[in-house]
């Protein structure tokens, strides 16, 4: 069967490690923020069993980042988002969901506080540079907005670790869950962060400079030659299995934070900063939610679509946006939006997987990782 490939063009952005990552044997590319992302390295079971046991380096300069510095950035970056700022310190990175003025999500990127009122903002697949650039100039914001040029590396898998504290030392490698610290390398002084898209341990690389890529790359490949390291990408089924949402797959614009699951970010109470106060403080409870699901049957092929989920009586009920089958688990694993009165299962539900494969579906309490 003809497979379409990705039509080459210098709107789609080639990353300081693309050619490595060629090398390496990637098998496909998807596009986000308009540069190339690699998908599959060897198969999705057996990178997602590689990344379990070992180390691999993603090449993920996708995350795009935008600057924003000046005195009113936290004023700007506090009015795109309901989770308040005013604690942050100079070290940490925070999670933030992104709303429109009427609470809906625009982007769920991770906030990274460099000092006093400067911020690099490493977004989901969206041109929300635009947006923040619109609220600044429209009103008057003392600000620079702009793209500065920083290509993420993440190191993934149980051995990353190792492989940081050979690259930077035990400091960078002891560092706690979404705190960042300053590295050097090749005399250029750069951060890294203790985060990254698995539920294994991970870390971020912030290569500032696209001169330092490829060096960066050959380096970590040559410390982790003996804990079998190894090119690799965002896994679907890892990240099923631990509940990391995809903007524009699993949630998108139609959504609040509350709907995408997001709320444990707002326990602390919605920032009065934030354009939608008044929208999310009316909100009480969802009518809708991500859940996680689990497929009864046979193994399935990956899901990278939108199924429509339907009670006995065939009214569609909520929608399953990713799923695949789980190795470890030995079930079939998923992430939906359901409605609130299906979440304790008091009647069947189906997911119609293909054409005349029709599934019940069970409503999970939590994820599996």
């Amino acid at each position: 069967m003809f497979q379409p490939t990705i039509s080459g063009s210098s709107r789609i952005r080639r990353t300081p490690y693309s050619k490595r990552v060629e090398e390496a044997g990637v098998k496909s590319y998807t596009v986000y923020n308009h540069m190339l992302l690699a998908t599959v390295f060897q198969t999705l079971e057996d990178d997602y069993h590689h990344l379990k046991k070992a180390v691999q380096v993603w090449d993920v300069s996708v995350e795009r980042q935008i600057e924003i510095n000046g005195p009113d950035a936290t004023k700007l970056l506090q009015m795109t988002t309901p989770r308040d700022l005013s604690n942050m310190q100079d070290d940490q990175c925070y999670y933030i969901p992104m709303v429109d003025k009427n609470g809906y999500m625009i982007n769920d990127p991770v906030a990274v506080k460099l000092e006093n009122e400067r911020y690099w903002v490493s977004i989901a697949d969206s041109d929300v540079i635009f947006y923040f650039k619109g609220l600044a100039e429209g009103l008057e914001l003392n600000v620079n907005i702009f793209e500065p040029d920083v290509n993420i590396l993440s190191i993934q898998g149980p051995k990353s670790k190792i492989l940081v504290e050979k690259i930077f030392g035990k400091g960078a490698a002891d560092i706690k869950f979404f705190r960042h610290r300053k590295v050097t390398f090749k005399d250029k002084d750069m951060i890294i962060a203790r985060s990254g898209w698995s539920h294994q341990i991970c870390y971020e690389i912030y290569v500032e400079g696209f001169s330092y890529g490829q060096s960066m790359w050959d380096e970590l490949f040559k410390l982790g030659e003996n804990l079998d390291v190894r090119a690799g990408c965002p896994n679907l089924i890892e990240r099923i299995e631990s509940g990391l949402l995809s903007y524009g797959n699993d949630i998108n614009s139609n959504h609040n934070p509350y709907e995408a699951g997001l709320g444990k970010f707002l326990s602390n109470g919605i920032s009065k900063g934030c354009l939608a106060y008044k929208k999310l403080t009316s909100i009480s409870n969802p009518t809708k939610m991500i859940k996680p699901i689990e497929i009864i049957g046979d193994p399935i092929q990956p899901i990278t679509y939108n199924s429509k989920v339907t009670n006995i009586a065939g009214d569609v009920v909520g929608q399953i946006s990713s799923a695949a089958w789980s190795p470890d688990f030995k079930i079939n694993v998923a992430i939906g939006m359901i409605d609130s009165e299906y979440w304790k299962q008091d009647e069947n539900l189906f997911v119609e997987i293909l054409e005349n494969d029709k599934r019940e579906i069970i409503i999970k309490d939590k994820f599996w990782s």
